[in-house]
């Protein structure tokens, strides 16, 4: 049975919804390439955004996904048309379809524009590292991940307290010696005890876009996922 979990749905949308305020344009960003020589130059957000293909958002005109959640025996789902060089989105609910550009949004439109931006952010976390602003870093190097308990590196960012649908809320990555994120936390306000903790696993490559379609919990209740995930780059438009 499908349904909107109330109580699911707002930790959803605290969850990956502080890009809001960024320009349009920077979804678009095509100045930073990335190469292997220049690499070992760059900070370790680019590092972990060029290990999930972000040399290859440059031509991407549209990107297809539905968003899914089951916790227990609930599923929610949702799904999107995304078209980052000219901002038009479609969201897809049950039988309900709405069609927006995020230039030219309204405050009827801002709720769906927040539920965007969150299931974006699960998407396509390793891109965000480069689109945000207003954010600090910190690095650890052979960390414990939570989880899995393997010996993993950890990126931490916090947004400021301005701007964004959650501000001052922190990022804790847990990544390999490849740099793909493996394991991450969510804490709500910078709090030291995560707010959720899950996996990143099932990658797989969509026209050179790596995407880790699958992220569980530790009691595996819990478990969101991406299907039906599609590219098309401006070569087939």
């Amino acid at each position: 049975m499908k349904f909107i979990y109330a109580n699911l749905f707002v930790l959803l949308l605290l969850l990956g919804c502080n890009n809001s305020s960024k320009k349009i344009a920077d979804e678009n960003l095509n100045e930073v390439l990335i190469t292997k020589d220049s690499l070992q130059n760059l900070d370790i957000r680019y590092k972990i955004a060029n290990a999930n293909g972000f040399e290859n958002w440059k031509n991407v005109s549209e990107l297809a996904f539905t968003f899914n959640v089951d916790r227990d025996q609930n599923h929610f789902q949702r799904s999107w048309i995304w078209k980052p060089k000219t901002a038009d989105i479609t969201m897809i609910t049950g039988n309900d379809t709405l069609q927006y550009n995020r230039a030219k949004m309204d405050s009827l439109i801002e709720k769906a524009d927040a539920a965007f931006i969150n299931d974006k952010y699960w998407l396509l976390a390793p891109f965000q590292l480069i689109w945000d602003e207003n954010i600090t870093i910190t690095e650890k190097e052979k960390v414990i991940a939570p989880i899995s308990k393997n010996v993993l590196n950890q990126l931490t960012i916090v947004y400021g307290n301005e701007g964004g649908y959650t501000p001052g809320d922190a990022y804790d990555f847990f990544y390999d010696q490849n740099f793909k994120i493996k394991e991450w936390n969510f804490r709500k306000g910078n709090i030291e005890k995560p707010s959720m903790t899950t996996t990143w696993e099932d990658y797989e490559n969509f026209k050179g876009i790596e995407i880790a379609k699958t992220h569980k919990d530790s009691t595996n209740n819990f478990q969101l996922y991406f299907t039906n995930i599609s590219v098309k780059t401006e070569t087939e438009n």
